[in-house]
């Protein structure tokens, strides 16, 4: 069975367990452009934000009881085998007193 077919088997598993939310690939980080504000003027540049060797090829967001079960989802991921996932909890609301 190909990575990409395990994948596939993966997803759907985690679908029908009502535990995959959304996921979205992204597109290579050479069509990426990074934007910040200086002086009230929007700079504008081709690239991605840091020059890396690793990307971030898209995400999925997954309904987990606690981090424990989250790291599990991950491990089992196929592509886990040849990568890295990183796993990071959602944010829900962020209070006014927390920003900036």
């Amino acid at each position: 069975m190909t990575l990409r077919q395990e994948t596939l088997d993966y997803v759907a598993r985690l679908e029908r367990n009502g535990q995959l939310l959304s996921t979205w690939a992204l597109k290579s980080a050479s069509q990426a452009r990074t934007v910040q504000v200086r002086n009230d003027r929007a700079i504008v540049t081709d690239g991605p934000f840091a020059e890396t060797k690793e990307q971030l090829g898209g995400y999925f967001l997954v309904e987990a009881r606690d981090m424990e079960q989250a790291l599990e989802i991950a491990a089992a991921w196929p592509s886990a085998r040849i990568g890295r996932i990183e796993v990071r909890p959602v944010e829900p609301a962020l209070p006014e007193s927390a920003r900036y």
